[in-house]
């Protein structure tokens, strides 16, 4: 296999974790950046994650636009993932997703925070973003390059944007690690919601999250545990 192949199987397994975890279903998208070309990136043609095959995979260049002549329809949020990797050269992976357990803290003054050890990777801050602040009303999709832009600036340099009534962002190093945190941040906003109702809630220290970070390898024995999990309960094992 290439490392163009790989990617873009890998990129299919990532689609299959996320929907069978139900961190996306009809709706949410996953990209990686083209390992070949920093200035380009994957993304699936406008299909629903579960359904995502290998001959699904687009390539775009960091304005969302499509290359090679790929009149496919993409994803009108592919602005999203374009601005991002514009923004953020170390970015390699990134995640939108709509999950609903992290929905409550987009739309009130309760911070989402890490509160369960494998919630640390979304980082100590987690910034709401809000897309009425400069565009007025709009149908709170993100469908142009200074929308996109204007949300990688929130973004800034965390792993995790929530977006206001609309779901989340996340950018990481790798693809396993943008999948593992995507699956682990609505898990930790369903622990902390349940936290909130019994009293104050206790969130990990900036130490222990940079303890926690510090130990993590993308291509670990660990890791890839995890993704073979993954990858196996969705049914796509043998892309591994």
């Amino acid at each position: 296999m290439t490392d163009l192949e790989r990617a873009r199987a890998d990129l299919v397994i990532a689609n299959r974790i996320l929907a069978h975890e139900n961190v996306v279903d009809a709706y949410g998208h996953v990209s990686v950046r083209h390992p070949q070309d920093p200035k380009r990136f994957l993304l699936a043609r406008s299909l629903s994650p579960e359904m995502v095959l290998p001959d699904d995979i687009m390539e775009f260049d960091l304005e969302g636009n499509a290359l090679g002549g790929d009149r496919r329809q993409p994803y009108l949020e592919r602005f999203i993932h374009s601005a991002v990797y514009e923004a953020r050269p170390e970015v390699v992976a990134v995640v939108h997703a709509h999950a609903e357990d992290v929905l409550p803290f987009g739309i009130t003054s309760a911070p989402l925070r890490p509160v369960i050890h494998s919630g640390s990777f979304m980082g100590e801050q987690v910034p709401v973003w809000d897309i009425r602040d400069k565009f007025g009303d709009t149908n709170m999709l993100v469908t142009n390059a200074p929308q996109g832009r204007d949300l990688a600036m929130r973004l800034g340099g965390n792993n995790v944007a929530l977006m206001r009534g609309h779901g989340f962002v996340a950018a990481a190093r790798s693809l396993i690690e943008v999948v593992r945190m995507s699956v682990y941040v609505p898990r930790n906003a369903r622990v902390q919601m349940a936290a909130m109702q019994l009293g104050a809630v206790k969130p990990l220290s900036r130490g222990e999250i940079a303890a926690r970070n510090a130990g993590y390898k993308p291509d670990s024995p660990e890791t890839w545990r995890a993704w073979e999990y993954w990858a196996t309960r969705a049914g796509c094992k043998e892309l591994l």
